[in-house]
């Protein structure tokens, strides 16, 4: 392909990805202002993408997502597209760690985790996708507690361990700090010995959209406690950003 046809294509992916994350649809003049592009050839490339269905001029002439976006939807299941976004941070953090990844949501009252990669220990490798885990004893459903995306019962919690939170309001404080920390653990809560970190997940609107976590026995975790903390709060800012989140600056309004 010669220089000019890439130029091309990269000139219409960039219209492209500016209509389609757009908080409000673009006009002409938007578009052409944020991308710096002559106004004939920002014509001729929109009419382009329009013509093959990959973006739509509503009456009042702004640019929309094109209906193939939508047949695209209509086919997959948008959490099969979610997991495959957050898979190289899975695997990222699987490989600074060694420990089992888990990737998170909330469904109901219920925490679903939907990915996992395998620990590199022979001790720790557990298949979570198939177990159920109540979410005030994991780590990944502290965050989505704390989201508010599963509401806190005023009943007693179920004791796992010695170590389980069980009085509501403690719980509830508790998710406080998890709120403050940006991180939440899990430190022998569902099993003796088995400890556990999790941060939020933010989408495009703001809001939390998941947990992504590790876990692995107490002699390897414990110790490593606020390094871990760290670590998987940046790689679930990381991700994040891959799905549109713009952190606050501080002192915005």
């Amino acid at each position: 392909m010669s220089a000019n046809g890439t130029q091309a294509i990269d000139r219409a992916a960039e219209l492209l990805s500016l209509v389609v994350l757009a908080d409000e649809p673009p006009d002409f003049g938007h578009l052409v202002s944020d991308t710096g592009l002559p106004k004939s050839t920002a014509s001729r490339l929109l009419q382009a993408l329009e013509r093959h269905r990959l973006v739509r001029r509503d009456g009042e002439g702004a640019y929309g997502a094109g209906p193939l976006f939508a047949a695209y939807a209509s086919r997959h299941d948008p959490i099969d597209d979610f997991i495959a976004l957050a898979q190289p941070t899975l695997e990222r953090i699987s490989a600074a760690t060694g420990e089992t990844v888990n990737l998170a949501v909330a469904r109901g009252q219920d925490v679903t985790q939907v990915a996992q990669v395998d620990s590199t220990y022979l001790l720790g490798t557990t298949n979570w996708l198939d177990v159920d885990v109540p979410a005030h004893c994991s780590a990944l459903g502290k965050v989505l507690y704390a989201a508010g995306l599963i509401p806190v019962p005023n009943r007693t919690l179920e004791a796992r361990t010695p170590h389980t939170i069980t009085d509501p309001r403690k719980f509830r404080r508790h998710l406080d700090t998890v709120r403050a920390k940006g991180f939440a653990q899990a430190l022998g809560e569902l099993e003796i010995g088995l400890d556990a970190v999790a941060a939020p997940v933010i989408g495009r609107s703001g809001d939390v959209v998941a947990a992504v976590g590790l876990s692995g026995p107490s002699g390897r975790i414990k110790n490593k406690l606020p390094q871990l903390g760290s670590l998987i709060k940046e790689h679930a800012q990381a991700l994040s950003s891959v799905l549109g989140h713009q952190p606050r600056k501080e002192g915005a309004a």
